[in-house]
């Protein structure tokens, strides 16, 4: 009878090590995908990190700022639900006249940027200013218009720190 338990025993052990080796690697294929289409979507904006400067630094495109700091804004309270990841495509395609996967590219590349700089509260503050050197106040209408949308869509109200973001990115606009 030992004999048998411990032959039971030695199989549940074998399966047990089996089952969390292959959720690692489904784990790793996962976080693959995940790098892949950061890459893509990088390749496509034609980004290029350079060593020797900042990541928001390489953005070329208002459009690809005015996502970013979007996606921030929306992170400011906590991670962004389903229902407010559409909110920020619709509003990027309507406001910035993007196609659909365009707009997703955008929210791709910009939740990766935002985790470079640190928070959605530096990115916020970071891509304003690389924003106000691509296109200047021009650019302020189009944000505005797709942050008024996101906050429609989302409790209707802003935080306290979405307020204190409003007032850093007028301020980096230069609006005041």
């Amino acid at each position: 009878m030992p004999v048998v338990l411990a032959i039971l025993a030695a199989a549940a052990g074998v399966i047990f090590w089996m089952y969390r080796m292959r959720m690692a690697g489904q784990v790793a294929t996962d976080l693959a995908g995940a790098a892949a289409d950061v890459l893509n979507a990088a390749r496509r904006f034609g980004f290029r990190r350079r060593a020797d400067q900042h990541p928001v630094e390489g953005i070329e495109t208002p459009d690809l700022a005015i996502g970013a700091i979007a996606l921030a804004f929306v992170e400011l309270d906590s991670l962004p639900s389903s229902e407010q990841q559409r909110a920020v495509a619709e509003a990027l395609g309507r406001h910035l006249l993007l196609p659909e996967a365009r707009a997703g590219e955008i929210m791709i590349l910009g939740h990766w940027l935002v985790g470079q700089c640190n928070g959605p509260q530096p990115a916020i503050e970071r891509l304003a200013r690389r924003l106000f050197r691509l296109d200047g106040q021009a650019s302020l209408e189009p944000l505005m218009m797709v942050l008024k949308d996101i906050a429609a869509a989302g409790a209707g109200a802003l935080s306290a720190r979405q307020k204190e973001a409003l007032e850093d990115i007028a301020r980096h606009l230069r609006v005041r």
